[in-house]
Order: structure tokens, then sequence, then C-alpha cells
């Protein structure tokens, strides 16, 4: 997983490269750095708004953030409740003719009221909405026009407007004036009502926005902040976190919080690791079992030694692969910037089409007509809710995962899960236990067990291969003394070779026999006796002649018959790809109902395999935790590292699952289907605001049903759309996963 941080690294760097203009952090730069939610290019060493969308600038790691409030989201509290306070009255008092309370404009007088209205608006719409007016004017500057163009637009034409038709009404035409009072209408309110709206949309999607982060921020609050470390004297001191060192003996006491991850040197415990898995029963941990910082000892003491602290840790990887992946892009959304992009200059002509068309051919007063439709269509139009859409629906998604146990390493991957249609998985640690067990010795006639046993486990010695650790455990729990074995030579996927006391000795499948020349009919048929039960057999061979078969047997998870199931029904394919051969693996496949195998599999075909499939127009994942599946889970469309493996392997791969079994991948693939449908639902509640919204505030509902929109109900639906966006996100964090 160390590596993870050296590739976002580089990815960013390259970023920076084709974007550097929206890039202002210095090399070498460890302070926080802000970043646009929607733009990930935009990188400041200052908080503020993105130079392109407008938006607030966030913290871009999280392990800079404070447990304080949002600077943005105080500020824009405090601006809303001000001009709440003032825009209700300035409702009351311009909307009290329309609802029978007319005597309060008649008891001030309509030159009273008028000045009344401009002292309520004005600190609303310069003071409460000025941030508004600063973004939309950079919109304008740098020429990147988004959702405060429009709102700039259209509360400072509503507000200058009316400040000139109140202080000079002369100067308009008959066409601007009512034909009963003489008066030039002025929407004061409009303005104020579309500024209060819009800054309670924005509180509601940073309170949003920073509901998202709530993961990350109780994966950290998980930390231990001290830890009880033994000195070399046999002394115990309680210090910081931080000042812990690779190699230091800690005691982990009952009830205690592991400080970082490391591995058991004595004691027996039983450690809750729901926080990293996501599963509730406590793992069972005795000495040389490994731990990882932040879960939570049970009844038992445990002194465990430190193997990785600070930010080399799972807890603080785990962090910022999910903080990298909440700032990453799904292609999807490159669809919804192209429109949001061409979205603003067509509102723009829309209003100007529409304020001349009301001009010429409206009723009187003609021109006030247009100026409402035309303030009406800028503000109905904000893109903002097509912005959020699928930024919002990442976010919480992949806090989601984070705590079920699925970390995402970016959009794409999430994106591209939900189109797979094939699952190759691996045999040995995805379906099985991982921890093979030596079943069955049967030695030729002229041999007995115990040498048999000891001439392979004496060879398997220098193997890392589980099956190797298979035999030499067994043998260790029958008493059989080992001897060391000289020249070991491993053959990839076949076995391997040696001398013990002298003699040469090879241990091996079928393909290593056929290469020997050693062919037995009957012993072969005895192995695949063996083999058709699901046991892995190996010859051993003595001086070029076969002594006997040792038989190993890998058992199934318990969890993994359930998880094959939901995985057929959720529309995957199951294809398992092993090392063992074709009988054994068959064997394992009918007892768990999987579609095809692919037995005799090397490292490197599995690759070669995935490329198949894909040439076949499939949309391959492919399950893996080795260093030699990494190129196969960089050569499939969605590569999946089971979390106790390879660093490299969980670099390949755009899914990582702390625990190592299948209930990780339906959980990955529950959550893929779950956010795309989510971002869907997210663009169609944007797109139909808008796509309805623009017509009938341009007033395409006039002529037939003498309906148009005023600038209020447009800032009441635009606010909507976005809350929509935001809550219908939301939704993802209780989703059943």
């Amino acid at each position: 997983m160390s590596q993870l941080h050296h590739q976002h690294d580089t990815e960013t760097k390259s970023k920076n490269a084709v974007q550097g203009k929206y890039d202002s952090v210095p090399q070498g730069w460890n302070g926080p750095v802000y970043t646009c939610p929607m733009h990930a290019e935009v990188r400041r060493t200052e908080a503020g708004s993105c130079p392109i969308c407008g938006m607030g600038l966030e913290l871009e790691s999280a392990a800079m953030a404070v447990d304080e409030p949002n600077p943005e989201l105080v500020d824009f509290t405090r601006r809303f409740w001000v001009g709440a306070v003032l825009t209700i009255p300035l409702l009351i008092l311009t909307m009290s003719p329309l609802i029978g309370l007319g005597q309060i404009r008649d008891l001030l007088g309509e030159n009273v009221s008028l000045w009344l209205e401009v002292i309520l608006a004005t600190p609303v719409i310069l003071w409460s909405g000025w941030p508004f007016f600063v973004r939309g004017w950079n919109s304008f500057r740098t020429m990147n026009l988004n959702m405060f163009s429009l709102i700039g637009m259209g509360v400072s034409t509503a507000y200058l407007y009316s400040m000139v038709a109140m202080i000079t009404p002369e100067i308009f035409p008959s066409g601007f004036r009512d034909p009963k009072t003489g008066h030039v209408g002025v929407y004061f309110e409009a303005a104020a009502v579309i500024v209060t709206l819009v800054l309670l949309g924005q509180i509601m999607e940073l309170r949003a926005r920073e509901g998202t982060g709530k993961a990350i921020r109780a994966l950290l609050d998980l930390a231990a902040k001290t830890a009880r470390v033994i000195r070399p004297d046999g002394k115990e001191e309680e210090i910081p976190l931080e000042e812990v060192h690779v190699g230091d003996q800690i005691r982990v006491r009952p009830g205690d919080k592991v400080p970082v991850d490391g591995v058991v040197v004595e004691g027996r415990s039983s450690v809750d690791e729901s926080m990293i898995s996501g599963e509730p029963v406590p793992v069972e941990k005795t000495e040389g079992e490994k731990l990882t910082g932040a879960t939570i000892n049970g009844t038992g003491s445990l002194i465990m030694e430190a193997t990785r602290v600070g930010s080399d840790t799972m807890l603080a990887q785990i962090v910022e692969m999910v903080a990298a992946a909440q700032r990453s892009r799904a292609p999807i959304q490159k669809w919804a910037d192209m429109v949001a992009g061409k979205f603003v200059p067509a509102v723009i002509g829309i209003a100007i089409i529409s304020f001349i068309a009301w001009s010429i051919w409206g009723p009187a007063p003609a021109l006030s007509y247009a100026l409402v439709s035309a303030v009406a269509v800028l503000i109905i139009a904000c893109p903002c809710a097509l912005g959020l859409a699928t930024p919002m629906s990442i976010m919480t998604a992949t806090g989601r995962g984070a705590q079920a146990g699925v970390l995402i390493k970016n959009a794409e991957a999430l994106e591209r899960f939900e189109k797979v249609d094939t699952l190759i998985v691996d045999k040995t640690g995805t379906l099985t236990e991982g921890k093979p067990k030596l079943v069955a010795v049967m030695p030729e006639a002229g041999h007995d067990e115990a040498e048999v046993l000891r001439l392979a486990a004496s060879l398997e010695r220098g193997s890392e291969h589980p099956l190797a650790e298979a035999i030499v455990r067994g043998a260790e729990e029958r008493g059989v003394a080992l001897t060391e074995a000289t020249d070991f030579e491993a053959v990839t996927g076949k076995g391997v070779k040696g001398v013990v006391d002298g003699n040469a000795v090879a241990l091996g499948n079928l393909a290593l026999m056929t290469d020997m020349g050693l062919q037995n009919d009957e012993l072969t048929g005895k192995a695949n006796e063996r083999r058709d039960q699901g046991e892995t057999v190996m010859f051993i061979v003595l001086e070029d002649k076969i002594a006997g078969l040792v038989s190993v047997a890998d058992p199934v998870k318990a969890t993994t018959p359930a998880a094959l199931k939901t995985l057929h029904q959720l529309g995957l394919k199951i294809i398992m790809a092993t090392g063992d051969n074709e009988r054994t693996a068959r064997a394992v496949a009918t007892q768990l109902g999987i579609d095809e195998i692919r037995a005799d599999v090397l490292p490197a075909d599995k690759a070669r395999i995935i490329e198949e499939l894909q040439q076949q127009g499939r949309k391959v994942a492919m399950a893996g935790d080795g260093v030699n599946d990494a190129p196969a889970l960089a050569q499939a469309d969605v590569g999946i590292a089971m979390g106790t493996g390879a660093d490299v392997a969980i670099e390949s791969a755009g899914f990582t699952l702390v625990k190592g079994d299948l209930d990780g991948i339906v959980r990955a693939r529950r959550l893929a289907h779950a956010t795309m449908k989510n971002i869907r639902q997210n663009l169609f509640f944007a797109l139909i605001y808008n796509s309805a919204g623009v017509p009938i505030a341009a007033g395409i509902l006039y002529p037939f049903l003498g309906i148009l929109i005023g600038p209020i109900f447009a800032a009441f639906a635009m606010s909507a759309s976005s809350l929509s966006v935001v809550l219908n996100a939301l939704r993802l964090r209780r989703a059943r996963i």
C-alpha cells in the first residue's frame, strides 16, 4: 500500500503539467492544500473559491482537517440570517396587496413604502449577496462561465433596474409604467429573495459536503492518541502516538486500541477489526499474528512490535485513499461538465431573446414583463445541480465504502465495475482459507510414510508457497525431524527440486513428472481419485523414482458459497483461474457452482486470459492478492486487490478489500450499482428542472395558460434542484451493501 502514495503523486504531477495555470502550490510545500470538490486540478495554498466553477475550496488532505467549522459555512450562515431577517418584512410589505393586507402600504404611502423596500433590500443584496457578485465577476473575467455568472447577472439586473426606476422614473418610456398607478414596477423583493434562497441552498450544500467527509474524520478519530511503550530496561511509558518508532515494543491492555500496525510477540487475545473490515466478529490473535492500528483489543493482554507508524499505517493509507477517491472524477462527469459548459452561454442567449420577444410582443407594461422573464430565465437555469450531481455521489460512496472495508481508488473504477460482466478469482486465499492442510501421505512400496514426509518437508522448507507451508507444518505436527536441503530450485508452476541427505529429490505435479519422464498410470489414477475430492496431490521423487504421494487440501471459506450465489444474482459470470490441475479445480468448481475454470494457469497466463475475454467483448474484473497478480489486475477493466496482499497488487487495483474474501466483492458490486444509479438520478433531477424551467421562465406557457413565473419562484426552483441532488446523494450513506 505504501507505493500508493508514489503513484498518486505521479498522477498529480502529470495533471499539473497539463493544467498548471490552476495549480499554484509550490514544490516541496508541506502546509495545507485547498482544492475544488468538482475540479481537482485547482490547487491553492489558501482557502477561497474555485476559479472555474466558483465553489468554495476544501482541504485536499483529510489528515490536515481540523475539527472546526468550515469558515465558508460560518460566513454564509451569518449572511443568510441577516438576509432572512430583512427579506421577511420586505416580502410582507411588497406582497401585502396580494394577500388582502393592502392597508399596510396605504398607511405608509407609496413613496415611503418604496424607500422602505430600498432600505431593507440593499443590505441583503450588497452585503449578504456580495460573495456571489465577486464569483460572478471572476467568472466573466476568466470566461469560465458558471452558476454565479447567472446569479450575478440576474440579481444585479433586477436591483439596478429597480434603483433607477425608483430614483428617476421619468426617464422610462410609457411602456414601463403601470397604466393605473403610473409607477414603474420595482423588483427589490425578487432580488433579495433570490440572494436569501441561494444562500440557503449553498448552506445546505456545504453542510452536505461536510457530511460526506464524516466517514474520513470518523476514521481519523479512531486512531489511539497514545501508546504504552516497553523500554529496553522493562519499564513501561505512555507516550504520544507521534513518538512511536518502528521496532518499539508496545503493551496493548484489554480494551485498549491498538496504537499502530505491528505483530504480536507475546500474549493471546481476540481483536475487534470491524473498523477496517466491516466484519463484527472479533479475530483471534496469537504470537506472530499481524495487528492493525485503531482496532480494539478484547480481554487478553498483548505485547506487540511496531512495524508501520505514522503515514505508513493501514488507517492513514485508508484515509488518504478515500480522500483521493473523493477528489477523482468519473467519466460520466465529463458529460455533465460539457453540458454545463455549453448551458450557461445558451441560457444568457435565451434570456436576451426572451427580453427582446417580450419587449416587442408582450402586454403592457411590455418592458417590465421582459425584464421579469429575462431575470427568471437567468436564475432558474443555474447549473449548480448539474455540477453537483456526480461529485456528491462519489464523495458519499467512497466514504460509505471505507466504512464497509471497500476502498475505492478512483471514481472511474466505480463506474467501470458497474458494467463488469465477468469476474476472475483465484482459488487459494480467495475462495479458500489460503491455509492448506496436509491431508494424507501415501508411500510407495519400499518406503515408509515418515520417510516420504521427511523428504517432502525438508525440500519444501526452502519454498514460500502455501502448499509448502502445509507440508512443513504437517511434518512438524507429526514429529518428523527435518534436514537441510541444498541446491534448491523452484520450477514455476510445477514444483521444486533439490538435494536432501546427498540424494536428488523432487516434489511436484504431473507436469513435473512428465518433464522428468516418470509417468505412472497407476499412481496417476490414485492421485486423480484424491483430486476429484478437491485435494491437491504432489509426487515425491527420490533418485529418479517416485517414492510416494502427498495430498494437501485447502478448506473453502465459510462465506464463499453464499457470496458466489449473490455475485451470480448481481449479474456476474465467475471464472476460477488456478495453478491447480484441472481435476482438483473442477471438483472445487462443481462444489461451489462456478461457471468456468482455467486450470494449470501460470501467473503470467492470467493477464493473457483477461485479454482473450476482453477481445470477446467481455468486461472483466480480476481479484488477486500477490505480486504475480499485478499484471492481470492492471490488464483487467477493474482490478480488485485483497487487502491482505502485496503493495504492488494494491497499486494495480481499482478496489482494495480490507478483508480478503468474496463478501467484499459483493459489497463493492452493490456499491457500484447504487452509486451509478444515484448519479443518473441526480443528473435527471438537475436536467429536468433546467429543461422544464427555462422555457416556462421565458414565458412559453403565457400565450396558452397565462402563466409567467417570477424571479422569486425561479430562485426557489433552482434551490430545490440543488437540494434534491444533495439529499439524493446522501441516501448512499444508508445504502445496504
